[in-house]
């Protein structure tokens, strides 16, 4: 047996708070849960532990101080061996800390899920895997190494409930017993594989219904899919938030469907065909004669399906005029003749345009 003013690395004068602090930094740092690669950090968590038991009672640590390790050897005195969980109770929320939430927590469990733009608009069935703390496998939530004695909690007769009565109220209260958190027993040796906490780290994987139609931002919630805090309580909900990732052609705007075609200046102003895009393959669109820059066309039940009302939304097509960048000699001349045939009283943008500039400036 180590000297526990050495293996708590505080001086024999500490008081109960440094005692305090030492024994909470050196056993989250050493739980097997933060050193699973380690098969050492068992044995230095439990020699923690037993110290901690020693120097945090004011008898046993009188006796140690006089009789040192003796006092625990024979003679019925309690061994410093045995786990004492009221200690490991103070320092729970930090070991909780190691899988991502804190004391208190009901053991909430938030993850992203992402979607495709098609995903998200015929709906889907989608995996997601996860890490949660449950019921340890080991020891089935009593805390202790299997075949080793289980102990009745003697602060609670083993009800895993006290009762206190406050001073200003003649009724009694219940609550857990924080010695064996609830559990009304008291292991003599803990589980090695979750360190006497009774819940240890397990991969899940559920299949996800996605309904059609689906926004970005939305979340659902799995009951009972969390977190189990502590052996004693149920678990806690695992939410999912939708994330859609971002389409090369598409944008949503409600239950419609929004993408931009550019089109050629002889489309725009003679009309035709053209293919377009949709969320259920390519479709042909009909351009009508003289047809502006920016505007919008549309494809009707080509979006969205509606989620509060039947049928889909549709798709909104912007058209876009592109102006060749290179032409040859012809063209030019082509274009210059256009031009001159058609003057300005047939472009009405322009004619509108110089119309406001003629009465903005008198």
């Amino acid at each position: 047996m180590r000297d526990p003013y050495e293996v708590l690395g505080v001086s024999r004068s500490a008081g109960e708070a440094e005692l305090k602090a030492a024994f909470r930094r050196l056993a989250a740092q050493h739980h097997p849960d933060r050193n699973p690669d380690d098969p050492q950090a068992h044995t230095r968590f439990k020699e923690i532990n037993g110290a901690y038991q020693i120097l945090s009672d004011p008898d046993k640590r009188a006796a140690y101080d006089r009789y040192g390790a003796a006092a625990f050897q024979g003679g019925g005195r309690a061994s410093p061996d045995v786990v004492d969980f009221g200690g490991l109770d103070e320092i729970f929320g930090d070991i909780l800390g190691a899988f991502g939430f804190r004391s208190g927590d009901r053991g909430e469990i938030r993850k992203t899920l992402q979607l495709t733009f098609e995903e998200a608009a015929h709906g889907c069935e989608k995996e997601i895997s996860y890490e949660r703390l449950d019921t340890c496998d080991n020891c089935h939530g009593s805390g202790g190494a299997p075949g080793t004695r289980i102990n009745t909690c003697s602060a609670c007769g083993g009800r895993g409930k006290v009762r206190f009565q406050q001073a200003l109220f003649p009724i009694a209260v219940e609550r857990p017993c924080s010695r064996c958190r609830g559990s009304g027993a008291i292991p003599t040796e803990p589980c090695s594989a979750c360190g006497g906490a009774g819940v240890a780290k397990a991969e899940r994987t559920l299949s996800l219904e996605i309904p059609a139609g689906i926004e970005a931002g939305s979340s659902r919630t799995v009951s009972g899919a969390g977190h189990r805090a502590r052996p004693d309580r149920p678990p806690g909900d695992l939410e999912i938030l939708i994330d859609v990732l971002p389409h090369p052609f598409f944008r949503r705007s409600g239950d419609d469907v929004l993408c931009r075609v550019p089109i050629t200046f002889t489309q725009a102003a003679l009309g035709g065909e053209i293919d377009v895009p949709t969320l259920d393959g390519k479709v042909k669109m009909k351009v009508p004669a003289a047809t502006q820059s920016n505007t919008i066309l549309r494809i009707k039940n080509k979006g969205f399906p509606r989620r509060l009302r039947g049928g889909r939304g549709d798709q909104l097509v912007e058209v876009t005029v592109e102006i060749p960048t290179r032409l040859s000699e012809r063209a030019r001349e082509l274009l210059e003749e256009l031009g001159r045939e058609l003057g300005e009283d047939v472009q009405p943008q322009r004619q509108s345009f110089m119309d406001k500039l003629k009465n903005l400036f008198g």
